[in-house]
């Protein structure tokens, strides 16, 4: 029944119930209420092939955990997103407490989410005590929790592996004690933040100027960052360099501070502001001024005399790839989300006689949604599953996956019309949060570095053409066509980065960009021939080959002078079987 009053407008004589029940808004389901994972056939599919025999055992936990990221963790992060964390500076003496306060939606919804994560210790134990791997039901927690709020994934997950992984290195015992009772509850937890960003440079780290001093087996740490996510936290990675290091990247070292102090005072971090940001607004982001902190180096302790071994950075920058992974998950809940908000509008929603899903420009655009993310998901799941891990592969992913989730947030509200543009519609948000994954573990013009390093220092292209090869020779027999332009494509690739190589210094940098689009353009096009085999075997089914053959064709194929105009329509012809593959709403 309808929630609402009956307006006068509804009886006016160019109105009546038909026109007035295009606009009843009891029609209008979102993705909020929708068990997403029942609700999604590709994570189905991709749960069958990366658990096997353990998928039975699996599915009843994947779906308790679809109708929870769908329905309160969903509806939470919208409140949240309307009453953001303050910031309580002083307490009534006037005394600094730096405190911040989350509102009740995030208290509650981190209390359901760390209670039964897939990431959880003894979910972890439990799993694999049947023999189930734990790893790809992380993988799966976090891709329905970013499709719920991204903002809550950095909350929890940002620097937790970092913080328990250096401490475990490096750190005096009771520390490292300290330490693993704040992440008892596992390191998505919500404890940890990592703190690189200064106003001198964000990317330029070499740039810093918090300075560490030695006292003891401890340091004392001053400084300011300008952009430190999860403020909220107990245990920070902070870089600085020590007092008599060289300046400049080679000088940097990593420092553990907590909170509390080892007398258990408090400990000198004072947060000068919250950020007022454009989203992931149930992220409390800060500037922190480190006054004198009690901080503990996290680097060998045999060169601790100088500041650390020169390494400090490197070894960050060992664990930034899973970091950026972290990032491209976001990118890809930030675009499965947009397209299911887009798929269930566009259902109901009618125009010209007809719901916009039946219109071909319509269906073209959600052709072209279904395709890209599907592609991304490829991506995304081969750089956390595939094997072995490669090492360009975390940078090529975040490269197209954080740009995927805030342009099919765009059309999103595209499809929405001036509905989408309106905050009490879902897409909105999702275009505000989604906007900060191509900043977030460095810009697609610190991605392009990162991959020139790979490839000149490490041949880096060698095992990632290896993975591409392999992939493409599990596509299933009859699409011949696509198969071979994929299988081109890979050399074509190995000749570019041979052409790269041999160009001028700053051109070769100008280039990087072109050239890394294209590795991921046919990463992802390799990618989807190899889940249409495992279809193939799985069900017998097509749609997979379907989905590989439209991205092939629009990311690699010689389009001509008529730029495939006169081209196949099968986006068009077998729409029911992209939307029915991408969607199942049993509310319909």
């Amino acid at each position: 029944m309808a929630s609402y009053l009956t307006e006068p407008f509804d009886r006016l004589p160019f109105g009546g119930p038909e026109k007035s029940r295009r606009y009843a808004t009891e029609r209008y389901h979102g993705a909020v209420g929708l068990n997403w994972y029942d609700c999604d056939p590709t994570l189905r599919f991709l749960m069958r092939r990366h658990l096997g025999d353990g998928f039975g055992w699996a599915e009843p936990r994947l779906r308790e955990m679809g109708a929870l990221m769908g329905g309160p963790i969903a509806e939470r992060a919208e409140e949240t997103d309307r009453n953001p964390p303050r910031l309580e500076k002083y307490d009534r003496w006037g005394r600094d407490i730096s405190r911040v306060v989350m509102p009740p939606s995030f208290e509650a919804a981190r209390r359901d989410i760390v209670a039964t994560s897939f990431t959880r210790p003894g979910f972890v134990a439990e799993a694999s005590a049947n023999g189930v791997a734990p790893a790809p039901l992380g993988v799966a927690w976090s891709y329905l929790l970013d499709q719920a709020d991204i903002g809550m994934a950095c909350a929890l997950g940002t620097g937790g592996d970092m913080v328990v992984a250096l401490t475990e290195l490096f750190a005096p015992e009771d520390v490292k004690a300290r330490v693993r009772e704040l992440f008892a509850a596992g390191e998505m937890s919500g404890e940890a933040a990592q703190m690189l960003t200064e106003r001198s440079g964000g990317s330029d780290l070499g740039a810093l100027e918090s300075t560490a001093s030695r006292e003891g087996d401890a340091w004392r740490l001053n400084g300011l960052k300008w952009f430190a996510s999860n403020a909220n936290g107990s245990a920070f990675v902070v870089l600085a360099k020590p007092e008599g290091a060289a300046d400049g990247v080679r000088g940097i070292a990593p420092f553990l501070v907590l909170t509390e102090r080892r007398d258990g005072s408090r400990n000198g971090v004072r947060i000068r502001r919250l950020k007022d940001k454009l989203g992931t607004r149930s992220v409390a982001s800060a500037e922190i001024e480190f006054t004198d902190a009690e901080a503990f180096l996290l680097a060998p302790s045999a060169s601790a005399g100088e500041g650390g071994d020169g390494r400090g950075l490197a070894r960050m920058m060992e664990l930034t790839n899973g970091a950026r992974l972290g990032i491209s998950m976001m990118g890809l809940g930030c675009a499965r989300r947009a397209l299911v908000e887009s798929l269930c509008y566009a259902r109901t929603r009618e125009a010209f006689g007809a719901p916009l899903a039946e219109q071909p420009l319509m269906r073209r655009k959600l052709a072209e949604l279904i395709v890209e993310t599907e592609a991304v998901q490829a991506l995304v799941f081969d750089g956390y599953l595939g094997r072995p891990r490669l090492r360009v592969g975390a940078a090529l992913i975040k490269l197209r996956a954080a740009r995927l989730g805030v342009t099919a947030a765009s059309d999103a509200i595209e499809i929405h019309g001036g509905n989408g543009y309106i905050e009490q519609w879902p897409v909105a948000r999702i275009l505000r949060d989604a906007q900060v994954n191509p900043i977030w573990e460095g810009g697609d013009n610190i991605l392009c570095l990162d991959v020139r390093r790979a490839i000149e220092r490490q041949d880096a292209h060698e095992p990632f053409l290896d993975r591409l090869t392999e992939a493409v020779q599990q596509a299933p027999p009859g699409d011949d066509a696509t198969v071979d332009l994929v299988s081109d494509r890979i050399g074509h690739v190995r000749q570019a980065v041979g052409a790269w190589r041999k160009l001028d210094r700053t051109v070769a940098e100008a280039r990087l960009y072109p050239l890394a689009q294209y590795m991921a353009d046919v990463y992802a096009a390799a990618l989807l021939l190899e889940q249409a085999g495992w279809e193939r075997a799985d069900s017998g089914t097509d749609r997979k080959a379907l989905v590989a053959r439209l991205y092939a064709r629009s990311h690699l194929a010689d389009t001509g002078p008529l730029r495939a105009i006169d081209g196949p329509a099968e986006d068009l012809e077998r729409f029911k079987d992209l939307a029915d593959g991408a969607l199942i709403d049993h509310r319909d």
